[in-house]
């Protein structure tokens, strides 16, 4: 009981240590995991750390388990097994056999985060019908939250609606230039983006980030050379990777990004908070609450966030902005 009270063994390392095993390839099992790569090789080094023993070989052409990594395999899985084992048995008793969970998310949050966190959510709740609505901009995921349309929603900081929100992790504006417009690692400077002509999404009401970005640069002297103003994200990655202008986005609403494309940070950096964002005062359903737990949980794997303890299904531990 000694060594076992004692051990520091994660279930995200037993799961990275399973998912290179059976594909024998660190990239592929990051792409599985929805993890980086270095997150994944973290994850089993300390794994071999806290075993003391070295569970795989790692070469140009993949990784090969070593003869105790073979045995350990074979009980990582059971383990993993067991614990889903307990989640179904636990899920029947709650009463989670069945539910709806409905989300409301800016196109960038649908494509990169949410998938990874229903395919975990779908492996132990199955029954559960999850839908996401995209919106165009974040006041309308806002507004979707406030009349009863969502249960939970992605916005940025501050908010414009009455919500129950936390802080999930932050994301850096950054400058992307056509190809070869600056040579090596070049950083960018406030007189070399000024002679730019700029890309931009629209400015009034109800879009927010490029006044966030005109009244960051406003701090510091600068304005925006405004040559072209388009609805779409994808558009100005195109109009970019064309030569035909420079622009600032969010990184997460810029991916995925053409290699050919340059990215700078800013001569003094710019960063949007994203948060997750429940009606105020709102009792989570059961299907809701177990969302917002496996949400935790795929976030934390990819050291995106600290979300609170949640401690019954109708309360959330929240900060009102």
């Amino acid at each position: 009981m000694g060594q076992l009270s004692d051990s520091n063994l994660k279930i995200s390392q037993l799961r990275s240590f399973v998912a290179v095993a059976q594909s024998g390839n660190f990239t592929v099992a990051s792409l599985d995991l929805g993890l980086s790569q270095s997150t994944v090789s973290h994850a089993i080094a300390t794994l071999e750390e806290e075993l003391g023993v070295v569970l795989m070989s790692r070469g140009r052409h993949g990784a090969t388990l070593t003869a105790i990594g073979q045995e350990i395999l074979v009980d990582a899985q059971h383990i993993l097994q067991l614990l889903d084992s307990m989640h179904q048995k636990a899920n029947r008793d709650r009463g989670l056999e069945s539910g709806q969970v409905r989300i409301a998310a800016v196109r960038s949050v649908a494509t990169h985060l949410l998938p990874k966190v229903i395919a975990r959510f779908r492996q132990t709740f199955p029954n559960i019908t999850v839908t996401i609505t995209e919106h165009p901009v974040y006041t309308v995921v806002e507004q979707a939250l406030s009349e009863g349309q969502a249960d939970i929603g992605f916005t940025i900081l501050p908010t414009t609606h009455n919500l129950d929100v936390w802080e999930t992790f932050r994301d850096e504006f950054v400058v992307l230039l056509p190809p070869e417009s600056l040579t090596n690692d070049a950083p960018l400077t406030w007189e070399h983006l000024s002679n730019l002509p700029m890309i931009t999404t629209p400015s009034a009401p109800p879009h927010r980030h490029t006044r966030v970005i005109t009244e960051h640069l406003e701090q510091f002297g600068q304005q925006l050379k405004v040559a072209y103003e388009v609805q779409q994200d994808s558009t100005v990655i195109s109009m970019v990777q064309q030569g035909l202008g420079a622009a600032i986005m969010a990184r997460l609403a810029a991916e995925p990004i053409p290699p050919d494309i340059q990215v700078r940070s800013l001569p003094v950096p710019l960063e949007r908070v994203m948060a997750i964002a429940l009606p105020a005062d709102m009792l989570l359903s059961r299907a809701t609450f177990a969302f917002l737990n496996v949400l935790k949980a795929v976030f934390q794997d990819m050291q995106l966030m600290d979300v609170p303890t949640q401690r019954s299904p109708g309360v959330v531990s929240s900060q009102r902005s």
